[in-house]
């Protein structure tokens, strides 16, 4: 377990470098916004294009493997949900509540250290759970807060999911990087070593705005916020765990793969939602600033165990 903690240190050490760094006004909000911006069109997206592009869709997608984990994710998410209508709080407030409750930084800190802890046999299953966290969960935070405030699902509301899935450079990489894999076109030694240097920024990058942007985030709703991470840091992984292991089991390596994605904390971007549609961002703040600091220890918890 020492051993797994000593691994994953060094990322959180970046990420901690860039809270400083935020804190210390050495790196401002401005500067956090277009580093991160650099690493979710650029950097992020060159690293899952050179991925997917090597991989073979055929091979990575597995039914069994997105059935149990959505399964499992969306009875976290139904739970969650339940408690936040217990409070009385009105559906959009209860939909970035649940979101908080399943969605990890998988794109900017699972990726990369998942792969480094699991292997690189770790990156197809870990698309996996992005594609569904992208799509899927994705999709229904947006459609129940619009739908709450207009009354009803209007084409409208479809459509502007359509294309913000459509403009997402995480799904277009992964497709792009599919497709290029399925026409079995090899990666020019130009264009492979192109997209090596610029997806090698994405893992130090993608930290460092992780820890920046922390920076800037209040401890506000303690109370809701340490419920919240608790969701995501536990009983989300342990969902996981039950659904993968026992009631609908999946191959073991890609059912450990799974488990740890499920144990990294709250995604920076539903802040981004929260903020967009104004609801609730000091409380998904102080969820994302609070799972982050304990998921130092619960992480390197969860994939000590799963990598036994």
């Amino acid at each position: 377990m020492l051993e797994i903690f000593l691994k994953t240190l060094p990322f959180f050490a970046v990420i901690g470098l860039g809270y400083w760094a935020g804190r210390a006004r050495f790196f401002t909000e401005e500067a956090t916004a277009y580093l991160t911006k650099f690493v979710f069109y650029f950097a992020l997206s060159a690293m899952l294009f050179r991925f997917s592009a090597n991989l073979s869709f055929a091979e990575v997608f597995d039914s069994d493997f997105v059935i149990t984990y959505l399964v499992a994710t969306m009875l976290v998410y139904i739970f969650a949900s339940l408690v936040s209508l217990l409070r009385r709080l009105p559906v959009e407030q209860v939909a970035i509540e649940a979101q908080c409750a399943v969605i990890g930084n998988v794109g900017f800190l699972g990726i990369p250290m998942l792969a480094l802890l699991l292997g690189e046999a770790a990156i197809g299953p870990i698309m996996l759970v992005l594609a569904v966290d992208l799509i899927v969960f994705g999709s229904l935070v947006v459609i129940l807060i619009t739908g709450s405030r207009d009354g009803r699902v209007s084409p409208a509301i479809l459509k502007t999911v359509g294309m913000g899935l459509v403009k997402n450079p995480m799904i277009v990489s992964i497709s792009l990087g599919f497709a290029w894999a399925a026409l079995a076109l090899p990666i020019p030694r130009p264009m492979n070593e192109f997209l090596t240097i610029l997806g090698g920024a994405a893992t130090p990058c993608a930290l460092f705005a992780i820890g920046a942007s922390l920076a800037s985030k209040s401890a506000e709703r303690l109370e809701v916020a340490g419920w919240l991470s608790f969701c995501k840091l536990v009983l989300h992984p342990l969902a996981v765990a039950v659904m993968a292991l026992w009631l609908l089991p999946v191959e073991p390596y890609s059912a450990s793969v799974m488990i740890a994605a499920a144990a990294l904390p709250v995604a920076g971007n539903v802040f981004i939602i929260a903020q967009h549609y104004g609801v609730a961002p000091a409380r998904v703040s102080a969820s994302i600033l609070i799972s982050t600091m304990v998921s130092i220890i619960t992480v390197s918890l969860v994939i000590g165990w799963v990598a036994v």
